[in-house]
């Protein structure tokens, strides 16, 4: 299979332009008789979804919440990415291109990447016109500040709840159109499955949570905007519905899975507090920007935070990486917090987490100013944990956050299924093998506000489309099939419940496919997870009928995907043999302990085809090209 990227080439400055031109367009009246079914309606879903409409097609919109404002987008904290240098302090679109290209590990295509950095000065427009409250300095403009990876502040925020605040703005964008009859919303409704019909997307077989009623809903084309994967992991800090049925039951027809190895371990995390804990709850990427990590200097000391003198302290990220200090990138950030932790120096009762201190900014600022910034993420963690952290260092580690890997798409965001669209965190393409932060906010409002807008209609133009059928054969055998899926998981009558399933299935992923891996654990868990997926499918007990609203049944589905995935995600692991980004293979590292990449033999998107369950699948793989931020030894020091 070959994987045709379209990605523009000649000068990179003016490559999105000229593609942009070159793509085919629909006439006003023409886009009104084209359905496009969006599924998902967090930021990249919703944007879409609105942005379509606007244009003039007839879009149908799915969202498995009562409501699109409670998408996991809105959990988002700290900020959103975007180069108009505000600051003056040599921020420009091509640094921007620069450190994402570099802060990925060099494993992304340059032509997205480009992209996602000329648009970015075009989201915070959008969002403002929309009323988005972003922080303002005292002069009335926008505020900005730092975050990790990049040595400029271009981070727009809304105090630490940007992501709700930019998902209400696409979400009335999106009711808009709702109103005016453009955008039929269909909540509580789960995509099951894709329909193919003579090697295009047509539409998806979908369950009505509450009545449990299966249907099709068809179109012209589909876009996935339904997020990611990190839930394979039980833990994270994902919402608890959040999950990878959508792009995995559109792999299962023919969409590649690109790169699942490359998961995001988010350095601010509140630690693992017991056993039978369903979630983790995330501190906000930019308190690293005043807060100051650190471990005490000996191994055992379990003295109180305020009573180890300053050099009797280990600010490990100042001390290894002097010119990013705490601001490094998360995988920097996450690996070394673990390093310490091993060596014996973690804090608190579990020994499993780093301090991160405002002592010294309140000192300087004052804490008015501390509260301004960070003054709910403060409550949050206070609500959490009964410490304040005013007075006390907060306490932190590692956890799963976000993923990098996705269905693959080409430059127009389509998959290698003609007419299956994927966008946002549910797609592999911006990122590499790192995300920094702040920029999932950016490509989900990239892809949804502005280029997908754009190259839909080339397809559209391109291909005469006949109206489907219900009666299909194509479309009869999606309904069979989710109706037999269904009845397969009611009928098990086991005698262990689907969360017991799906934690052991994590601790497998965390244990051996974690924040770092070897050839020998990743082996042990591709000799687990199958086993395990053989007991699930014997022994688990699903409660009720699929005739009601049903949450047994729903996890049920959700996590027999988390299975298969999770083998992908192992395989795709073992067979990367370098270090790069999140994917940290022990056997790969400098001297020094930082990630030892291969380029030569792995400067490649791994592409997978599915050939079925329990059998390997096929790997394709798209050569990566630098022309611009030629692959170096990545550097934070």
């Amino acid at each position: 299979m070959d994987l045709i990227s379209k990605a523009p080439t000649g000068p990179i400055e003016t490559r999105w332009d000229r593609h942009r031109f070159s793509l085919k367009l629909v006439n006003p009246a023409n886009k009104r008789k084209h359905t496009i079914l969006v599924v998902g309606s967090g930021l990249a879903g919703a944007s879409a979804a609105a942005s379509l409409a606007e244009l003039g097609y007839q879009v149908q919109c799915f969202c498995f919440q009562d409501s699109p404002r409670r998408a996991h987008s809105i959990a988002a904290q700290g900020g959103i990415n975007a180069a108009k240098n505000y600051h003056n302090d040599g921020d420009s679109i091509y640094r921007l291109f620069y450190d994402t290209v570099k802060g990925g590990d060099f494993r992304s295509r340059e032509s997205n990447v480009y992209r996602l950095a000329q648009i970015s000065v075009a989201i915070i427009d959008q969002c403002v016109a929309q009323g988005v409250p972003f922080a303002r300095e005292y002069s009335g403009y926008l505020d900005n500040r730092s975050f990790g990876g990049a040595q400029v502040s271009r981070t727009f925020y809304a105090r630490g709840q940007t992501g709700q605040q930019l998902l209400l703005g696409a979400y009335q964008a999106l009711e808009r159109q709702v109103g005016a009859g453009a955008v039929a919303m269909f909540p509580r409704t789960e995509m099951l499955d894709l329909i193919v019909i003579d090697g295009k997307a047509r539409g998806i077989v979908a369950r009505n949570l509450i009545t449990g009623k299966i249907a099709s809903h068809l179109g012209d084309a589909v876009v996935l905007g339904t997020g990611g994967y990190g839930n394979v992991y039980y833990l994270s800090t994902n919402a608890k519905g959040s999950n990878a049925t959508a792009i995995w039951r559109a792999h299962k027809r023919g969409a590649l899975f690109a790169n699942p190895c490359f998961t995001q371990i988010h350095p601010t995390c509140i630690p693992v507090s017991g056993h039978y804990q369903s979630k983790l709850t995330l501190m906000s990427e930019s308190l690293r920007n005043d807060g100051r990590v650190w471990v005490p200097l000996h191994k055992g000391d379990r003295r109180p935070p305020s009573k180890i003198p300053d050099d009797e302290r280990d600010y490990y990220l100042e001390r290894r990486y002097p010119s990013f200090g705490n601001l490094v990138p998360r995988d920097v950030a996450s690996r070394n917090a673990k390093a310490v932790c091993d060596e014996g120096r973690g804090v608190g009762e579990t020994s499993l987490a780093v301090y991160l201190d405002f002592r010294d900014a309140i000192a300087r600022l004052g804490p008015h100013v501390i509260h301004e910034r960070y003054g709910n993420l403060f409550d949050m963690y206070q609500r959490i944990t009964g410490e304040d952290p005013y007075s006390v260092p907060m306490r932190i580690y590692p956890a799963i956050h976000y993923t990098m890997g996705g269905l693959w798409v080409d430059y127009n965001l389509m998959s290698n299924v003609p007419g299956l669209y994927v966008i946002g965190e549910a797609n592999f393409s911006d990122h590499g093998a790192n995300r920094l932060g702040a920029s999932a906010l950016m490509q989900g409002l990239a892809d949804g506000y502005f280029v997908l807008p754009n190259t839909i209609g080339d397809y559209l133009a391109a291909n005469p489309l006949e109206p489907v059928d219900r009666n299909n054969a194509a479309v009869r055998d999606a309904e069979a099939g989710v109706a037999r899926f269904t009845r397969r998981l009611l009928e098990a009558n086991g005698t262990r419940s689907v969360d017991s399933f799906h934690r052991e299935l994590g601790q497998i992923m965390w244990d051996y496919c974690g924040m770092s891996r070897t050839a020998g654990s990743l082996e042990r868990a591709l000799s687990k997870i199958p086993e395990l997926r053989d007991e699930y499918w014997r022994d688990v007990r699903v409660v009720g009928s699929g005739e009601e609203l049903n949450q047994s049944l729903e996890k049920a589905g959700r996590v027999a995907d988390f299975f298969e995935l999770a083998e992908l995600i192992s395989t795709d692991a073992l067979q990367r043999n370098e270090s790069c980004g999140g994917h940290f293979r022990e056997e790969y590292q400098t001297p020094d302990g930082e990630a030892a990449r291969d380029d030569e033999n792995y400067s490649y998107v791994a592409a997978w085809e599915f050939r079925g369950v329990g059998q390997m699948s096929e790997l394709h793989k798209e050569p990566l090209v630098f022309d611009y931020v030629h692959p170096t030894y990545r550097s934070y020091k």
